[in-house]
């Protein structure tokens, strides 16, 4: 090369170095994993939390007239209008499996958040991942009181635990002995993993603490093959009310079970977790009219909060079914993580954490019945109000507390 082509290679070369900069930096995606049952008998669960984030990353991605954070505008403004993508992953149920797939998916995927898990077992390993990788984990729908108190930095719950979910259950107890009704004894029943373990505790203690009468604690084995001889101990100790703690097939095994052996309790408040499902209603709704279950959200709050109403019909186009207590909770996980990112203008885990930590959420900007979004030292939401909801005519209306009833509780139930 001539010297002088040399000199006009390198002028040209300094010359690129002085222009300036574009004024918008590059937009990337930001990566979020999301780990739930997508097989194996939990599958229905996974398939509708797919359909619950996507209805969530669509409001954050576009551009949408609702009270929720990053709902206006397109993308995350604090990343350059960065948009969320959405990694799946399959645990199978398997507390072992969703730590393999946790490490998946910040090693290989790039995930700068975690959101998950339903399975509380399954939320301990990852969170246990999660921590040591240094990457924000929101448990989503995991209920087991023990989950926030391990000590772990990275850790946050926006939704309610059991202690919360139990005590609104005894607080209705207590409203309706004021009422005349009869509720003295209970039957508790709940499987072995830690979310029926831990439910059972929280129950027992607040039974004890007021005063009524625990006739018989079932623990079962989770996914039982037969549930005859523990029926036949719930029919014999004859409870006013039974407690149930199970997932949806222990749950419709329960309710068959106890009709081909002819129990019929006066009441059932049941902890959730399969009690809210479909799949159990569409299998035993017809020997389940006036059962009450715990939860985190009910759609009449679309009649004070309209845009509840159009996100249940967004998620319904996806799903054809409207939000339950647990896709309204994955929605709003996704939205929580996002607006945090958002504000940490990051995709570093320890920046984002901070964000998590700082989160200030006023319940109106939520599609739930929440005082508001605010985290503890240990991660865990303490303005998420739980309610309690009664199926009746196929569906489920709000019954507690009384400033979120919209109807009075059938006692006993049909």
């Amino acid at each position: 090369m001539t010297i002088s082509r040399r000199n006009i290679l390198l002028g040209a070369t300094a010359s690129a170095a002085l222009l300036p900069m574009p004024l918008r930096a590059q937009t990337s995606d930001v990566v979020i994993g999301v780990i739930y049952p997508l097989s194996g008998a939990s599958a229905q669960i996974g398939v509708d939390a797919q359909k619950a984030f996507d209805t969530a990353g669509e409001i954050i991605n576009k551009n949408f007239d609702f009270d929720l954070p990053l709902a206006r505008g397109e993308g995350l403004p604090g990343l350059n209008g960065g948009k969320i993508r959405l990694v799946f992953a399959d645990h199978q149920a398997d507390p072992q499996k969703g730590r393999a797939e946790a490490e998946r998916l910040i090693t290989q995927e790039k995930v700068c958040a975690v959101i998950g898990t339903y399975q509380s077992a399954v939320a301990v390993t990852v969170s246990q991942i999660c921590e040591r990788y240094q990457v924000p984990f929101l448990s989503a729908d995991n209920s087991s009181p023990s989950l926030h108190r391990r000590g772990l930095k990275f850790y946050f719950r926006a939704s309610p635990h059991d202690e919360m979910y139990s005590k609104a259950m005894f607080d209705f107890f207590d409203a309706m002995r004021k009422k005349g009704v009869k509720i003295d004894t209970l039957s508790l029943f709940h499987e072995d993993t830690i979310f029926g373990t831990d439910s059972g505790n929280a129950q027992t203690k607040l039974a004890n603490e007021r005063g009524y009468k625990v006739v018989s604690d079932i623990k079962y084995r989770a996914n039982s093959p037969s549930l005859s001889a523990e029926v036949q101990q719930l029919k014999a100790a004859n409870a006013d009310v039974l407690m149930p703690s199970s997932y949806t097939t222990d749950g419709i095994l329960l309710v068959k079970t106890m009709g081909e052996l002819g129990y019929k309790p006066p009441a059932i408040v049941a902890q959730d977790a399969g009690f809210s499902e479909k799949a159990l209603y569409d299998a035993v709704g017809d020997k389940l009219e006036g059962v009450i279950s715990r939860g985190t959200f009910s759609l009449d709050l679309a009649a004070k909060r309209p845009m509840v109403g159009k996100i249940n019909d967004m998620f319904k186009q996806k799903s054809g079914k409207d939000l339950n207590d647990y896709s309204s909770r994955q929605f709003m996980a996704l939205i929580i993580m996002a607006d945090a990112i958002n504000r940490a203008k990051s995709t570093d885990g320890e920046k984002i954490r901070e964000a998590l930590a700082s989160t200030d959420l006023g319940g109106e900007q939520t599609i739930m019945p929440w005082k508001r979004v605010k985290f503890d030292e240990m991660g865990q939401n303490n303005d998420a109000d739980p309610v309690l909801l009664q199926y009746v005519g196929s569906k489920f209306v709000t019954i507690f507390p009384a400033q979120a009833a919209v109807a009075e509780a059938v006692w006993p139930m049909k």
